[in-house]
């Protein structure tokens, strides 16, 4: 028997069982497995670890994530005990400092914690990373995306209409969870653009808007022409405050995230640092523009139509991933913008051990 107290609910069967979690307040909205003893015990074995170990905290609402609380929320979103390392590692990610999770969480842009996994692990646990990446089907994308949101309402207090005070939201914050295709490209893998290892498993959050699909011809500059047009868009990136000077208070965009699907030769030559020079300095608007949508401050002058301000703080906060099918035709990538400016809420890459 585990050495800590575990609250016991009985239920007459399972149906009971379910609808107790709803009137417990445990679900998203959609219904979850009832997290047994026996069960949550399953997923604390494998990672071999203290249940009452504190995982992080969310020290605004004086909460305390322990590896218990994370434990029942994996099994409550569906997972399998193997997944439970992923959810571990994205845990401890989303409540680190850099992430800053009060921000993203509370806001009433609505982000969802995107999880991106690379590594070995990924393909052992059967993740999806192509066709449909962002879609249903997949268990472990699904449930492991889940968990988090679990985490995050049940375990950090991030309850909509409470201290989530998101005005709209999106799916993503049901599920939001990819793998990299790693094995189909010559392109170096996020994880190991951000310091790792290939042969490491890892996982980076990022607190981040919904895909934005781009459709366009199998040309490399028509496709990434595309691209930076939806990058750009109005309402979605603000300015980055280093980037024009004399407009009164900008507000700096934080990073931004591309997934690029297609045959991996239709890039043969390019890098993803040859994607970021070509994209980074025309993800811009005019100033005009900016200031017509009060994204910065300021009246209107002549010429400010004639003058750009950068979206993006700089070419490494582009994020790029090689997921979504490799037989697509033409070319296909999505464009996720994160919810805040860089120095509210930062990607965050750790590595996933406990295996």
């Amino acid at each position: 028997m585990p050495d800590y107290e575990i609250k016991n609910v009985e239920w007459a069967n399972v149906i009971d069982a379910i609808e107790e979690c709803y009137s417990l307040g445990w679900t998203d909205g959609l219904p979850v497995v009832p997290p047994e003893q026996y069960r949550v015990q399953e997923f604390i074995d494998y990672v071999g670890r203290d249940p009452d170990e504190i995982l992080g905290e969310v020290p605004e609402r004086r909460r305390q994530i322990s590896l218990l609380k994370t434990a029942a929320n994996a099994v409550m979103a569906g997972c399998l005990p193997e997944y439970f390392p992923v959810v571990v590692a994205a845990t401890e990610a989303m409540l680190t400092s850099e992430f800053n999770l009060i921000g993203p969480s509370s806001s009433q842009g609505g982000a969802g914690v995107l999880v991106v996994v690379n590594g070995p692990i990924s393909r052992e646990i059967g993740m999806n990373s192509k066709d449909n990446l962002f879609g249903p089907g997949n268990r472990a994308n699904a449930t492991i995306g889940r968990a988090i949101r679990l985490i995050l309402m049940n375990a950090c207090g991030s309850i909509p209409g409470i201290f989530d005070r998101t005005n709209i939201g999106h799916p993503g914050k049901y599920t939001y969870c990819i793998a990299e295709n790693e094995l189909e490209t010559h392109w170096d893998p996020l994880h190991v653009e951000r310091g790792f290892e290939k042969d490491q498993n890892a996982v980076t959050v990022l607190a981040a808007w919904e895909p934005r699909q781009v459709r366009s011809a199998a040309d490399k500059y028509a496709a990434l022409d595309s691209l930076i047009d939806v990058a750009s868009t109005l309402g979605t990136s603000l300015a980055n405050d280093d980037s024009v000077a004399g407009n009164g208070s900008l507000v700096r965009q934080g990073q931004l995230m591309i997934t690029i699907a297609g045959a991996s030769d239709f890039w043969e030559g390019w890098s993803k640092d040859d994607v970021r020079e070509y994209i980074y300095p025309k993800i811009r608007r005019s100033v005009g523009d900016l200031k017509r949508v009060r994204a910065i401050g300021g009246d209107y002058q002549d010429g400010d139509d004639d003058r750009y301000a950068l979206l993006v703080p700089a070419p490494e906060d582009i994020l790029i991933v090689y997921a979504g099918s490799p037989e697509a035709s033409g070319y296909r990538s999505a464009v996720i913008h994160s919810e805040l400016p860089k120095i509210s809420s930062t990607a965050v890459t750790l590595e996933i051990k406990d295996l």
